[in-house]
């Protein structure tokens, strides 16, 4: 449900225009739910034909109702499942035609579980630089920082797993906390040393010539990372004394 922000709306801002609202008015009520938006956010999504504002004869941007909670669902889709902007904009110009539209999913979900068994959802495995760009709404230069860190690396030719949306994601949400990529090479580090022990175990099924041995390597490999990242968690809430929920 669509919320007015705290102190009412901006003097004239939705008077005057049968509610429409100013894009000062609808930052108010996104920060409400989504406290990191800012009005360059509000006006990239424009850009990127997520949102289509009316223009008074002055140019100033008019918002609707049915604006504000389109660009609520945009921002969702990027907070809950890290969806690309062209993804976003396809699933919802669809839904706007009627037409059954799955949702589509990037990666993994927030949760860190694998992504629901649906097989009529369409999946990206892939994400070229300018989605990746979008959809952590950073820029060329930030991009550059995370590569030049390790925090994330384009494949051979030229574009991204669909899991470096989830890095792209934690990163920023970090950077929230005034956690910056130069801070978490150690994270890196520390990942790479324990993708490199699990490697080390799998490594002689990996080069077996039967191909069921090397089916059971890749098993073994998923298990044992997830061993690893419950004892890393446990690990670091012990040394904190917290507990996640």
């Amino acid at each position: 449900m669509l919320r007015t922000p705290r102190g009412g709306t901006e003097p004239g801002a939705a008077a005057a225009d049968g509610g429409a609202m100013s894009i000062g008015t609808v930052l108010n009520v996104l920060r409400d739910e989504f406290p990191e938006v800012t009005i360059s956010k509000i006006r990239f999504l424009e850009s990127e034909g997520l949102v289509e504002p009316q223009r008074t004869p002055s140019g100033y941007r008019k918002f609707s109702v049915e604006d504000v909670e389109r660009l609520g669902h945009v921002l969702r889709m990027q907070r809950d499942h890290y969806l690309p902007l062209k993804v976003i904009r396809e699933h919802l110009d669809a839904m706007e035609r009627g037409e059954a539209a799955p949702l589509p999913t990037v990666g993994r979900q927030r949760d860190g579980e694998a992504v629901p068994e649906r097989p009529d959802a369409p999946t990206a495995t892939r994400i070229g630089r300018s989605e990746l760009l979008a959809v952590a709404g950073i820029d060329e230069h930030e991009l550059q920082e995370w590569e030049a860190y390790g925090l994330v690396a384009p494949l051979e030719d030229g574009i991204y797993d669909a899991e470096v949306v989830t890095v792209a994601a934690l990163v920023c949400e970090l950077r929230r906390f005034g956690i910056e990529p130069r801070h978490l090479r150690v994270m890196k580090a520390a990942a790479d040393r324990e993708a490199g022990l699990v490697d080390q175990v799998v490594a002689p099924l990996r080069r077996h010539r039967n191909p069921q041995t090397r089916a059971h390597a890749e098993a073994r490999a998923k298990e044992l990372a997830g061993l690893t990242v419950r004892l890393h968690t446990a690990l670091v809430q012990t040394a904190l004394g917290v507990r996640l929920p």
